[in-house]
């Protein structure tokens, strides 16, 4: 089926994207990585190369010292560790400053909040210093969970602002080889969250569509976080919705940003996967963070005969015992940058990014 131009910004207008509907997988329990002492990004920098206009150079205002001999590197964990919770890099101009020196000369920021990605070190700093202003003694931005990326991670946050959290949000962060960052993503949680009318919505677009063949794989058990994804988007995608499922555990919690509840247990999880699978979505995976415990991935929805795609992000995490998936989150991006109602909200409150904020520590772990 052909689509008008009108029709997909229209649907998306309210649905923003699909969830992913593809699963989750077990892996083994990793060393955890002590937590490092801040001293110099300089110093953590020079220990892994430095880099000329293409490739980084410079360095921040808080270090990390190396990890303890035997433990995992987890570079990108640390590295945003320090400048969101030591240097308040969202919320201090000096943490913005470190934040923009802990960046290549060429670094891609893609928030998802804008129309259009902002490029390049100078440029990146100047967008984390904007940040800073609307925000500045108003509120802090809340790590919830962070995968033990050492190339990339990602982590989920919550914006807070005194006894009441607000805005959530997915933030993806990928190093080059010298350790500075290359590429961000960051996508807030839509203000209005449309539920099964996206589901509704998605089945008229996509209406006519023809079934594809179902994918040729050869079963794995993936043992580590990031790999349990590459497998499920990149060779199962579209086939049997019991590899899937076998990846889940009893308890697992669901959250996808179309809905305000979140789905608990596998029996509302396979509903939720069986509803949106049908012909004329593909969920086309673009970059994966390597960690082992959890792991965080960006994402394109491409609807058949639709001239444009939406932009998304997921974050699994594993369950320490048992090795089965417990917690996702999925966010789409908007179809309007800056959306409206983000941007009143903000404008509006500017420390919760949210209409009405919910008490601190209500939402565990930003659920």
């Amino acid at each position: 089926m052909r689509l008008s131009t009108v029709s997909f910004a229209a649907a998306s207008l309210l649905v923003s994207a699909p969830p992913p509907t593809c699963g989750f997988s077990t892996a083994p329990r990793a060393s955890e990585t002590a937590r490092p002492s801040t001293t110099s990004l300089r110093s953590w920098f020079g220990g892994f190369g430095k880099g000329g206009d293409g490739g980084g150079g410079g360095g921040g205002s808080s270090a990390l010292s190396p990890p303890a001999a035997g433990a995992r590197v987890t570079r990108a964990r640390e590295l945003i560790r320090s400048l969101v919770e030591e240097s308040r890099c969202f919320t201090d101009d000096a943490g913005a400053v470190s934040f923009g020196e802990s960046c290549s000369a060429d670094v891609v920021y893609e928030d998802c909040y804008e129309p259009q990605p902002i490029v390049g070190r100078t440029a990146v700093t100047e967008h984390m210093m904007g940040k800073v202003a609307q925000r500045k003694g108003r509120g802090e931005k809340r790590i919830d969970r962070i995968s033990d990326g050492d190339k990339a991670c990602g982590f989920a946050w919550t914006w807070t602002s005194g006894s009441e959290e607000g805005l959530r949000g997915t933030t993806f962060v990928e190093l080059n080889d010298a350790g500075m960052i290359q590429y961000v993503r960051e996508i807030p949680e839509p203000i209005y969250k449309p539920g099964d009318l996206t589901l509704e919505l998605l089945k008229a677009v996509t209406a006519g569509a023809e079934p594809k063949e179902p994918p040729v794989y050869e079963q794995k058990t993936p043992t580590v976080a990031s790999d349990l994804a590459k497998y499920l988007f990149e060779e199962v995608q579209g086939g049997d919705i019991e590899e899937v499922m076998r990846f889940f555990g009893d308890d697992i919690i669901y959250r996808d940003f179309n809905y305000d509840e979140v789905m608990e247990g596998k029996n509302e999880v396979r509903k939720f996967i069986e509803d949106f699978s049908f012909p004329g979505i593909t969920f086309r995976p673009q970059r994966f963070d390597d960690g082992v415990e959890s792991t965080c991935f960006t994402w394109e929805v491409v609807l058949d005969g639709a001239p444009d795609t939406i932009k998304g992000m997921s974050f699994y995490e594993l369950d320490p015992g048992t090795r089965l998936v417990r917690y996702v989150r999925d966010v789409p991006e908007s179809a309007i940058k800056p959306p409206i109602l983000g941007k009143l909200a903000r404008d509006l409150r500017p420390g919760l990014g949210v209409f009405q904020g919910v008490k601190v520590g209500s939402r565990p772990g930003g659920m």
